[in-house]
């Protein structure tokens, strides 16, 4: 769609019923009988507007990355081996205007300051915690939430080293210290890892409610950081050697990439 003559992508979500709307929600919605047999019993449950929220997201202007993103297509596995990584993958990052202008805004305070959960300024293992748009914060259950470093020299899983391992634990303690003490959500029921391929190309790290099946924490692209941790300490290139596997859109331009070099085979 078209806002103010600028493509626009909205995103309608319903939001969680809580525990504390459930009554009322019981108590004065209007119910109508689709189907009954015997004990079962079909309706569609028609809410007063008080409690019949939409949470609705807006990227204005969208680009066609941002597009594509949303659209429905088949989706591919590629195995990217070292090389592949080094001539096509990364030429294709560095080819591309991928905007992180935004991710600075947040590290620099210009934006969603009020949002941050907890922040080490350390330049080289701080990061700021803040929740992800995806969690409107009214159920812990959904918890999400994302840390991003304020290094701005690691795009992704593919460029981290042993000597990256301080910044990594760091966001892990203090991540997982700042979510119990504002959440009241012990480590053990966090999920936290990394993806590859990124959203965009800024490190972050995703924590998500165990409880929570949050898109993309999938084996095909979630990694676990405390995984990250333990292999960077057992060979400290050990991302930068090894394949991986990662999902891709029919459509996406990096797909392109490796179909053109005949690394994407026909499915």
């Amino acid at each position: 769609m078209k806002l103010e003559d600028k493509e626009a992508i909205v995103i309608l979500e319903k939001t969680p019923i809580g525990q504390d709307t459930l009554p009322d929600m019981l108590k004065e919605s209007t119910l109508e009988l689709k189907m009954k047999n015997d004990i079962y019993s079909t309706y569609t449950l028609i809410p007063p507007p008080r409690i019949n929220d939409i949470k609705s997201t807006v990227i204005c202007p969208a680009t066609q990355k941002h597009v594509k993103k949303y659209q429905a297509q088949d989706v591919f596995l590629v195995e990217e081996t070292e090389e592949d990584y080094r001539s096509i993958t990364l030429p294709y990052i560095e080819s591309q205007s991928f905007s992180v202008q935004w991710v600075y805004n947040i590290l620099e305070k210009k934006a969603e300051a009020d949002r941050i959960i907890c922040e080490d300024p350390d330049p080289k293992t701080g990061f700021v915690l803040l929740p992800d748009f995806k969690w409107d914060l009214n159920q812990v259950e959904d918890l999400y939430l994302i840390a991003i470093v304020h290094r701005r020299d690691i795009k992704s899983l593919r460029d981290l080293r042993a000597e990256h391992i301080p910044l990594l634990e760091n966001i892990r303690k203090k991540g997982q210290d700042g979510i119990l003490k504002r959440f009241d959500v012990p480590a053990c029921k966090l999920r936290v890892y990394l993806h590859y391929q990124p959203s965009y190309y800024h490190l972050h790290v995703h924590f998500t409610s165990l409880s929570h099946d949050a898109p993309g924490c999938s084996v095909e692209r979630a990694h676990l950081l405390t995984d990250v941790i333990l292999n960077l300490k057992a060979d400290p290139l050990y991302y930068q050697q090894r394949p991986l596997t990662f999902p891709l859109r029919a459509d996406d331009n990096l797909a392109a990439k490796f179909r053109e070099s005949g690394k994407l085979p026909s499915c």
